[in-house]
């Protein structure tokens, strides 16, 4: 949950339905966290952190399939693309984007502030390696 800034409540809906797909639900859990749009803001290098993606988000600056959004807590699918809004690229929160690297299943345009998800993230893609979900998954399952 900290390593996302999602809350009990948003953390626990998740699980359920990270439970609901099929597959391991623990690797279903990490899926479904790190294409929440936050996240993926986050992971294009648009933002330094998840808090600074989330206000962002928040605040109207990005685009999904070229229509306004401002729900951090979005899944997005594979195929959508994300943009900064027209009206911020001016901004000089995006005058440069973070120098980290892109992970392979996005596809970032620094020059153009978009991006695109490629292909769903798998466990590999998620670089927190001191997390282990399958503990996660046996305190959620009581």
């Amino acid at each position: 949950k900290r390593f996302y800034g999602v809350l009990e409540k948003q953390f626990r809906n998740t699980f359920e339905k990270a439970e609901r797909m099929q597959g391991k639900t623990g690797e279903n859990l990490l899926k479904l966290l790190e294409l929440r749009f936050d996240n993926v803001v986050y992971r294009m290098g648009f933002a330094q952190s998840r808090a600074q993606a989330r206000q962002l988000v928040s605040h109207c600056h990005f685009t999904v399939n070229g229509k306004k959004a401002n729900i951090p807590s979005m899944i997005l699918k594979v195929g959508d693309e994300i943009a900064v809004a027209d009206s911020s690229k001016k901004s000089a929160a995006f005058e440069k984007t973070n120098g980290r690297e892109i992970p392979a299943w996005l596809s970032v345009d620094a020059e153009a502030l978009k991006g695109k998800i490629s292909v769903a993230p798998e466990r590999a893609d998620v670089d927190l390696t001191d997390l282990k979900e399958t503990l996660i998954v046996e305190l959620y399952s009581k």
